[in-house]
């Protein structure tokens, strides 16, 4: 069906694979595919995907493989990742993720290809280490916030 444009009134929960790579998607990941409990492949690869990978996807425990790879994908990669007990295959090569590699499980099997071209991960697999920094203590946090004025701006997904 790769060409054609469908709509989808209803995701079907009993799909096993979804493969929607090369489509030239754009936008979010929806939180919905955290909703597909007997999902056991998921491919979103080579599409213009941003935000951060949903964290829903962790609720997804029959998961045995993803590929998230080849997008413009920010944020850390959620730990819930790691509780997914089959996960086997895992892949956000070429994004833009930073942040400490979660460790444990499955995750110790996965091969510094799985991470490649995201410059700001660190942490096993990777050969860059992570430098982890102590939170300020909480009245430093408050006096900084009595001086100053924070104004963030952008999209969220």
């Amino acid at each position: 069906m790769k060409g054609q444009e469908r709509e989808l009134v209803k995701i079907f929960t009993m799909w096993m694979i979804i493969d929607l790579s090369n489509n030239q998607f754009e936008g979010c990941i929806p939180e919905v595919f955290g909703k597909l409990n007997l999902l056991k492949g998921l491919n979103l690869s080579h599409n213009n995907l941003n935000g951060g990978i949903p964290t829903s996807i962790g609720n997804v425990t029959s998961l045995e493989w993803l590929d998230l790879s080849s997008n413009i994908l920010s944020g850390t990669i959620p730990n819930r990742l790691a509780d997914l007990p089959f996960l086997s295959s895992f892949n956000v090569s070429e994004n833009q993720l930073h942040g400490q590699i979660p460790q444990g499980k499955q995750f110790n099997t996965f091969g510094n290809d799985s991470y490649e071209g995201n410059k700001g991960l660190c942490g096993f697999p990777v050969s860059k280490g992570c430098n982890i920094i102590e939170p300020a203590p909480p009245n430093v946090i408050e006096k900084m916030a009595q001086n100053q004025t924070l104004l963030l701006v952008g999209k969220w997904c």
